[in-house]
């Protein structure tokens, strides 16, 4: 595997982020990961290797590059409910700037993709966790001729009660959409979802849109205490179906 720490140009400055793509000659689909909250860490890196040794270059951007470079967090805070939560509180007060750009530095993103050696052109998938898949999903509906395939878990914020809510979006988009929902999870209800699902119907939407049961929020982060082994497996299953169906990696 290619394993690059590299700055990435994007819309208000260099992203730092975490580039990931097989050895050998070949072209290999582009995908872009959202990271959540926490940042770029291990955990992510990790991630995105595994998704990446089944013929994927994956770019995992710094979202909050705004405000601070990687790491973000100490991994000691994410064991510990109370300092995690201090953490996320912290962290917080950087969305509303990645709210407001996310649209443009996906764009660059998808542009550094397209520059790089071994990437097949075309159209990229994009998937998030937490506030990773919210902003998915902006980013998607900002950029739908350039996505193939957008999947998000356990994403809060995807409905809300103003008038720019993100599923207020959905019928810009024309990839397949896989939804991963977190059980229990006040930052997106059982209301929620049926009005996730209800606005993707009227828009003729292909999607998928499932209820992990017993799995908290941020259920498939193995480095925090919210971890979930059954739902992160069932994530995996998920994810990797989707990108056999919509956006293939060449067989070797």
């Amino acid at each position: 595997m290619q394993r690059i720490e590299i700055d990435v140009p994007a819309a208000d400055g260099d992203a730092d982020a975490y580039f990931v793509k097989p050895d050998g000659p070949g072209t290999f689909p582009g995908l872009l990961m959202f990271m959540d909250v926490f940042g770029l860490r291990p955990r992510i890196r990790e991630m995105a290797d595994r998704i990446a040794e089944r013929g994927y270059a994956v770019l995992v951007p710094n979202l909050f590059y705004r405000d601070a470079r990687s790491p973000l967090v100490d991994p000691a805070e994410l064991q510990d409910a109370e300092r995690r939560s201090a953490a996320f509180r912290r962290l917080a007060a950087m969305m509303p700037a990645l709210a407001a750009g996310v649209a443009a530095d996906t764009a660059a993103y998808l542009d550094f993709l397209d520059a790089q050696e071994g990437v097949a052109p075309g159209r990229a998938g994009l998937f998030g966790y937490c506030m990773g898949g919210r902003n998915a999903l902006i980013a998607a509906t900002a950029q739908p001729e350039r996505i193939a395939l957008l999947a998000s878990f356990h994403a809060g914020g995807v409905v809300t009660d103003a008038p720019d809510s993100p599923h207020l979006r959905v019928g810009a988009l024309t990839g397949e959409v896989y939804f991963g929902h977190a059980d229990n999870d006040g930052s997106m209800t059982p209301d929620q979802i049926k009005a996730l699902e209800a606005a993707l119907d009227a828009a003729g939407v292909t999607y998928t849109s499932e209820l992990y049961e017993g799995a908290p929020h941020g259920f498939t982060m193995s480095d925090t205490a919210m971890y979930h082994p059954a739902g992160e497996q069932r994530h995996w299953e998920a994810l990797f179906a989707l990108l056999d169906r919509a956006l293939p990696a060449p067989v070797s």
